[in-house]
Formats: structure tokens, sequence, C-alpha cells
């Protein structure tokens, strides 16, 4: 079993704004660099190398936490396709039914133009397999649609119905990577605040 960490990035304006951001690239805004400042790098990650997301907001807390992440393409956020930059209120009011039976397909759920989170699983696991195979410790800074992904797979969730596990978003969350790189969750919620 190989260890394999992930952590949220830090808020952006758009986060803060309830706007799915996908592959647009913003920035942490002020309060998110804050936020990340106050952060530390829990010490059951000790030891592990770090990659993250190539999009700003994820590279700029890596930054923040003191630790050099290597980009990986393979950890971009999901692709919210013609939804990026909308709230969700503004995708319910206007959608109505047709965005509850998108959402009762689980991993099959997709904005138009964009990506599934069963695509973003197919997107992760060649990379999942490889850090099994090098078998060391490994910690990623990513996105909320990656780390769910990465969830469904660990607990077989079908994305449908309230998660497995409640996870924070201020929170590293360790997983156990089998040898042909499927996940286990160790352990969630790993505190990131300084004490």
């Amino acid at each position: 079993m190989t260890s394999f960490a992930l952590l949220r990035h830090g808020p952006t304006a758009w986060s803060r704004a309830g706007r799915l951001q996908g592959l647009r690239d913003e920035p942490l805004d002020e309060g998110g660099r804050k936020q990340v400042a106050s952060w530390r790098v829990p010490a059951e990650l000790d030891g592990f190398a770090w990659i993250s997301s190539p999009l700003a907001r994820a590279r700029e807390t890596a930054g923040l936490l003191g630790v050099e992440a290597s980009p990986e393409p393979l950890l971009t956020e999901m692709d919210w396709g013609d939804w990026e930059g909308r709230r969700l209120a503004e995708i319910a009011a206007a959608e109505g039914q047709a965005l509850q039976a998108r959402e009762s397909l689980g991993l099959d759920f997709r904005a138009p133009g964009g990506e599934s989170p069963r695509e973003v699983q197919a997107r992760v696991l060649p990379l999942l397999a490889r850090i099994a195979k090098e078998g060391k410790p490994v910690a990623a800074v990513c996105h909320k649609g990656v780390i769910r992904a990465v969830l469904a797979l660990a607990c077989d969730w079908p994305m449908v119905g309230k998660p497995p596990v409640k996870l924070s978003w201020t929170a590293a969350h360790l997983f156990q990577l089998d040898p042909d790189g499927r996940p286990r969750l160790d352990r969630p919620n790993i505190a990131l605040e300084k004490p």
C-alpha cells in the first residue's frame, strides 16, 4: 500500500461567490492567501513528495504551504463546460427538473460541454497507478471535483445521495493505494490549521 493525500486549494473570489470555476485559472483571493498562510503541513504528511494541479489556485496554495510541488495536469479540476462561471442557484433556476435528472446520474452527471466525475476518475486512475508502482508517499493540492471523484472510487460511492464521509475543504485526506492504484480511504479530515 502506498500513502496518497489530497487537499483542496484555498478560496478564490469565484469560490466565495459560489461560482463554478472548473478550468478557469482563478488565483487565490486575499482572504484565501491569509487562510492558507494559517495552515501547516500535518505531521502525517512528513516526507511526502508533493504534486499539484497546474491551475494557479492550487500552485499558489502549495507555495504558501512551503512545499515544492511538481505540476500534474491530470489533477486539473473537472471541466464544467457551459456552466463555468455560473452559480448553482442560477443553474437550478434555469434548469429546474432537468438539473435534478442530471444529478440523478451520479458518476455520469455532466454539465453541457463539460466532464463527468467518471471521466475525472478515468483521467486520475493512471496517475494513482503510477504513484502506487513507485511506492513512495505523495500529497497533492488539487480541487473539490478531483477529491470527490477519488473518494467515490475509494468508497464505491456512485455519487448519488450524501457522500459516505463528510469532507472538510480545509483539511487533508489520506488514502492508501492498492498495488494497481485503487484508492482506499484511510484518514479523512486531517486538520491543516495551526494549533
